[in-house]
C-alpha cells in the first residue's frame, strides 16, 4: 500500500480565524457549525489568544493564560469517531518540528524526551531518579506538589498538552469533528489540588523545557504562536488522513496503516513499561488494579499486564505511575 502523504495546507486555505479571546475555542466552534455560519462540508481553524471557560477532558477546567496556543479544527467526516483518534492526534502533534528538536536535544542529555500519554495529553514522566530534578522544580509550585506526590508513592505527568475531540452532528446526524488543542508554550498554570481535580500530574510549558536545556538551546529561538499554528494544522491534517486511511483499510482486513501507526506509537508512548495504578468508577463504586503498561490495541486502549500475569483492556481510568 502508499505511504501516508504529507500535506501542509497553509492556514488561510484552512479558513482561520483568530481572536483575541474565547469562551472556549471548541465550543465557539461547534456553535458557529451548528447553526449555519459556517460550512460543515469544510476544514476550519479557530485560535484564541486566551480562553475564560477553556475545557479539558470529562468537564474539566482548561486554565488558558496568555502566551499559549488554543486551538480547535473543525474536520467533516464520515466515519464513526474511534479511540484510536486521540492517539493519532497525539502522535502527529509529537512529530511536530518543535517537539522533534527538543527530544533530540532531551535524549543527547539523558532526560526523558516528550511523549504521548494514553488517551489525550503530551508530555512525560520523571524517572524516579530524576524526580526531584532541576526540571521538576522548575515548573510552578514545583516543591509542593513534589512533596505531596512523594507521599502517595507516584511520579508526576509533566503535562505539556492536552486534547479534546468532540463529534458535531445537526439534525441527529454525525458530519464532522472538532479537534481541540492546548499546548502550553509560555505560561505553565499553577495547578492546585482544586484546580488539578486529584491528577496526579502538573503543568509544564515548552518555554520551561528550553530553560532546562541551556545552554542546548540559545541557539534556537522558541517559535512564534504563529509558526505554531501552522506546525500544529499541519498535524491535524496528518492525523485526520491517517484516521481516514485506517478507516478504509479495516473492511479489507489489511494492516498496513495500521500496523505502522502502532509501530510508531510504541515509540512514543509515555507510559510504556512503567508501573501503574489504575481507578477506575463503576456504578459509583471505584475498582483500582495494578500492573505494568504493555501498549495499546488495535481500537486504542491501553494494555495492562497485572501481577497476575492477566492482560485487562482499559477503555478509560485514572492512570497514576507508581514506584
Amino acid at each position: 500500500m502508499p505511504p501516508l502523504t504529507n500535506f501542509s495546507p497553509s492556514l488561510s486555505e484552512l479558513n482561520h480565524r483568530h481572536v483575541a479571546s474565547s469562551a472556549s475555542t471548541n465550543s465557539e466552534l461547534i456553535a458557529t457549525l451548528q447553526d449555519g455560519t459556517l460550512d460543515a462540508a469544510t476544514v476550519h481553524v479557530l485560535t484564541a489568544e486566551t480562553q475564560s471557560a477553556g475545557r479539558g477532558q470529562h468537564g474539566r477546567s482548561w486554565q488558558s493564560p496568555r502566551g499559549n496556543v488554543y486551538l480547535s479544527l473543525y474536520h467533516p467526516v464520515h466515519m464513526p469517531i474511534s479511540g484510536l483518534l486521540s492517539l493519532i492526534i497525539g502522535l502527529e502533534l509529537a512529530k511536530m518540528p518543535v517537539i522533534q528538536t527538543l527530544n533530540e536535544q532531551l535524549q543527547a542529555q539523558g532526560l526523558t524526551p516528550i511523549g504521548v500519554k494514553w488517551a489525550n495529553d503530551l508530555g512525560f514522566y520523571q524517572s524516579q531518579a530524576s524526580h526531584h530534578s532541576e526540571l521538576a522544580h522548575s515548573a510552578p509550585d514545583g516543591s509542593a506538589l513534589d512533596s505531596a506526590i512523594s507521599l502517595q508513592r507516584t511520579l508526576p505527568f509533566q503535562k505539556l498538552a492536552g486534547i479534546l475531540i468532540e463529534p458535531v452532528t445537526k439534525s441527529g446526524k454525525l458530519v464532522g469533528v472538532v479537534l481541540g488543542i492546548g499546548l502550553n508554550v509560555k505560561a505553565a498554570p499553577t495547578l492546585t489540588a482544586q484546580t488539578s481535580e486529584g491528577m496526579s500530574y502538573q503543568a509544564i510549558s515548552l518555554q520551561d523545557i528550553y530553560a532546562v536545556l541551556q545552554p542546548a538551546t540559545q541557539a534556537t529561538r522558541l517559535p512564534g504562536l504563529q509558526t505554531l499554528y501552522q506546525q500544529m494544522t499541519t498535524a491535524l491534517m496528518a492525523a485526520m488522513t491517517r484516521f481516514e486511511h485506517l478507516a478504509i483499510e479495516k473492511p479489507t482486513g489489511h494492516t498496513y496503516y495500521l500496523d505502522g501507526f502502532l509501530q510508531q506509537f510504541a515509540a512514543m508512548d509515555a507510559l510504556a513499561g512503567l508501573r501503574l495504578r489504575v481507578t477506575q468508577d463503576y456504578n459509583n463504586e471505584k475498582k483500582v488494579m495494578t500492573g505494568v503498561a504493555c501498549g495499546v490495541d488495535t481500537h486504542g486502549c491501553l494494555q495492562l499486564q497485572q501481577d497476575n500475569g492477566k492482560i485487562s483492556t482499559l477503555f478509560t481510568g485514572r492512570i497514576d505511575v507508581i514506584y
